[in-house]
C-alpha cells in the first residue's frame, strides 16, 4: 500500500507538458477571474493557493487512497459479489463519500488557519474568497495532472478533427472541475466565516459526490460519457452562481 500511495505521488507528476500545465493554470485563472480574490492586496492568499494544493495532494496519497481500498475490502469481505453486483449503484456511495470527506477536508486546511488566527471571526466575502482560492489550488494541480496523461497517451490536433467534441472532453471536464473545485470550497468558506462551518462542510461532501457519481454511473452505462460531462458541467454551474451571489450579497460585515 505504501508503495502505491508514493506511486501516485510520483505519477502525479509525471509526463509534465507545457500544454498542460498551461491549460491548467488559464482554466483556473477564468473561474478565479469570476471571484476577483485581492491577490495583491492580500499576498497571503498565495499561500493558500498552493498550500491547499501541496496539502490535498498528500491527503489523497496518505488518506483517500488507503481509506478508499479499505472501504471496498470491507464491502467485499461482507457482502457476495452477486450481492454487490445487483446493488451496486448503492455499494458505490460509501468509497466515493470517502473521495470527497478527504479531498474536501484538505482543501479546507488554509482556510480554517485563515480563519482560526483571525480569532474564528473572519469576513464573509473573505472567508468565501479564501476558500475559493483553496479550490482552485488543488483543481489546477489536479488538472494539469489529469491534461499531461492525456497529452502523453497520444493525444494531438489531428484527434479533433477527426473525432470532434470526444477528443476534447477529457479537458472539457477538467474545466468544469476546477470550476467545481472552487465553487465548493468558497461555500465552505462562507459558511466557515458565518459560523457553520461544519454544516457546510457536510454540503461540500454532498456536492462533491454527487459530482463523482456520475462516473458509477457511466461505468454502468446509465449515461454516456457525454452526458455526463454535461451534468458535471451544469452542476458546476449551479454551484459557482450561488456562491457568486453570495460573493455580491450586502453585509455589514462583509467590506473587503
Amino acid at each position: 500500500m505504501l508503495q502505491q500511495m508514493i506511486g501516485f505521488l510520483v505519477y502525479f507528476f509525471s509526463n509534465p507538458s507545457i500544454l498542460g500545465i498551461g491549460l491548467a493554470i488559464v482554466f483556473g485563472a477564468i473561474w478565479l477571474a469570476c471571484y476577483r480574490p485581492p491577490f495583491f492586496a492580500r499576498p497571503w492568499l498565495w499561500g493558500v493557493l498552493f498550500g491547499s494544493a501541496a496539502i490535498t495532494i498528500l491527503c489523497v496519497a496518505f488518506a483517500q487512497i488507503p481509506l478508499h481500498a479499505g472501504t471496498g475490502k470491507v464491502i467485499r469481505d461482507s457482502f457476495s459479489a452477486q450481492t454487490i453486483a445487483q446493488w451496486v449503484l448503492l455499494f458505490a456511495i460509501p468509497q466515493i463519500l470517502v473521495i470527497a470527506s478527504i479531498q474536501e477536508g484538505a482543501k479546507l486546511v488554509p482556510v480554517v488557519i485563515y480563519w482560526w488566527r483571525g480569532g474564528r471571526k473572519i469576513n464573509l466575502k473573505m472567508g468565501l474568497l479564501t476558500g475559493a482560492v483553496a479550490g482552485a489550488g488543488f483543481g489546477i494541480f489536479e488538472a494539469q495532472w489529469v491534461h499531461n496523461v492525456i497529452i502523453a497517451s497520444g493525444w494531438d490536433w489531428e484527434k479533433v478533427e477527426i473525432f470532434g467534441f470526444p477528443a476534447l472532453a477529457g479537458f472539457w471536464e477538467r474545466f468544469f472541475v476546477i470550476g467545481l473545485h472552487t465553487g465548493i470550497s468558497a461555500l465552505v468558506g462562507w459558511g466557515l466565516a458565518r459560523g457553520w462551518g461544519w454544516q457546510f462542510y457536510l454540503l461540500a461532501i454532498l456536492l462533491h459526490a454527487f459530482a463523482e457519481y456520475n462516473l458509477v454511473l457511466v461505468s454502468n452505462e446509465l449515461v454516456s460519457g457525454t452526458q455526463a460531462e454535461f451534468i458535471i458541467a451544469a452542476w458546476t454551474l449551479v454551484i459557482t452562481g450561488g456562491a457568486l451571489w453570495l460573493r455580491e450579497k450586502r453585509e455589514t460585515q462583509d467590506s473587503l
